[in-house]
């Protein structure tokens, strides 16, 4: 057995935590079988507690896109926490954080820092309401916002209902609040707005949806979500905390030239440590506390060791290059892979952004949620087991995005490539 370390510690972990795991995506329910437990990682890297190493494709789902373990973070954390972990009081770490993010970011004239990407979209919606005293708001079916009640609504049974809970504990009065549609239908977003439009105070989205796999928006998408929402008074909000500082300085926003009201952020900004942060047009944000009547607060919002993490990260960033690099290795993966399942005949899409890709094993369009569940889901898990016990760790579901780092080498793609023929040639 590969993994007897950990097969018995995930039958300790499942005696105290719920399923063995704090995060439902790694208990592997959608490829089958049991998780193993990491020991270490470092550069492109990971390793378990019984010994074996993997290319690690996931990255800690998106923040470590300089690699595990970077010198300079590392270094940095070290020595912030010689001062103390956490103060509860305004640090200068958090001031050159925001201003940081600010000048980044076009459309952020203010931010507020929170402790998860969870925390800044619940924050973002209830900002939302009050600054437009109305209750209503609209998502799209693929796009996942974090775990709060009002965002954890799933769609209902046509594109003109309101959404119904998706997990137990959420009441059906808050999801009858979150109108669910289809991504990459115009038609649907107009028809909710000639029904509802002045009883809407967002529309949330990822503007590069990246839970439900990688789906893109169709040509000029994006710019009508823009007018329409401006058109009718709504604030529109982009989810950009798996895209945000990951596709480049002003993320999708910034490749898209379309601008939000308010945007919320996380993974990347923290280097690897808990943090989120939403921000946006200054007349909306002043609507928080203490100077408006929106309460959000966080005992370890803006913690110096995360925001340092963070800052480090982001001027490692903004080295020269550091964006080219990452889409030149990507187009290489990319390539790769294209050549390998194309000359084998095997159904296929693989969208890529820079540094974040998806494969979907299917013949058709990557529009929506409904053309991603068109994927065979068997091909995928006996894939992803293959691929395991040759080194190279993807993400335990098709529904999640793989990410690329600047520690990944050509070295690392060709060994994945390598891995990926042999895995083929066995299932």
């Amino acid at each position: 057995m590969r993994y007897p370390n950990s097969a018995t510690l995930f039958e300790i972990a499942k005696s105290v935590i719920p399923g063995g795991v704090n995060s439902p995506v790694r208990a592997f329910r959608n490829v089958g079988g049991d998780p193993f437990f990491v020991r270490r990682a470092k550069g492109s890297r990971i390793e378990d507690i019984d010994g074996n190493s993997y290319i690690d494709y996931i990255g800690t789902w998106g923040p470590a896109i300089l690699g595990h373990a970077p010198i300079a973070v590392i270094d940095a954390v070290h020595q912030a926490a010689k001062n103390g972990l956490s103060f509860g009081i305004p640090n200068e770490h958090e001031v050159e954080m925001a201003q940081m993010i600010c000048s980044w970011v076009p459309s952020v004239e203010k931010v507020r820092m929170t402790n998860s990407g969870t925390e800044a979209t619940m924050s973002a919606i209830r900002l939302a309401r009050g600054y437009t005293r109305r209750d209503k708001i609209i998502k799209f079916d693929g796009c996942y916002h974090g775990h709060s009640d009002s965002l954890l609504v799933a769609a209902g049974s046509g594109a003109l209902t309101f959404g119904e809970p998706d997990s137990a504990g959420v009441p059906a009065s808050f999801a009858a609040e979150t109108i669910v549609l289809p991504f990459n239908d115009p038609a649907a977003v107009e028809a909710a707005f000639a029904r509802w439009g002045e009883q809407i105070a967002a529309l949330i989205l990822e503007p590069y949806p990246a839970n439900a796999g990688l789906i893109l928006p169709l040509p000029g998408y994006l710019s009508f979500l823009r007018e329409i929402t401006e058109r009718h008074g709504c604030v529109l909000i982009f989810d950009e905390v798996m895209t945000g500082f990951r596709l480049g300085k002003a993320g999708v926003q910034g490749l898209e030239c379309v601008t939000p009201d308010l945007s919320c952020f996380g993974k990347v900004i923290g280097g690897g440590l808990p943090v989120g942060a939403f921000g946006g047009k200054a007349e909306i944000m002043d609507w928080l506390a203490p100077l408006g009547p929106v309460y959000q607060a966080g005992t370890l919002s803006g913690n110096p060791l995360a925001m340092v993490a963070g800052l480090t990260q982001l001027h490692e960033l903004e080295k020269t290059g550091a964006y080219e690099k990452l889409d030149q290795i990507g187009a290489y993966l990319q390539g790769g892979i294209e050549i390998i399942l194309t000359e084998k005949g095997i159904p296929h899409r693989l969208n890529r952004v820079g540094s974040m890709f998806c494969l979907f094993f299917t013949d058709q369009e990557i529009i929506n949620l409904e053309s991603v569940k068109t994927q065979d889901m068997s091909m995928f898990r006996k894939l992803f087991w293959a691929l395991l016990d040759r080194g190279v760790y993807i993400a335990p579901s098709p529904y999640e995005t793989g990410f690329l780092s600047l520690a990944h080498s050509r070295e690392d793609i060709d060994f994945t490539l390598e891995a990926l023929e042999q895995a083929l040639a066995e299932i």
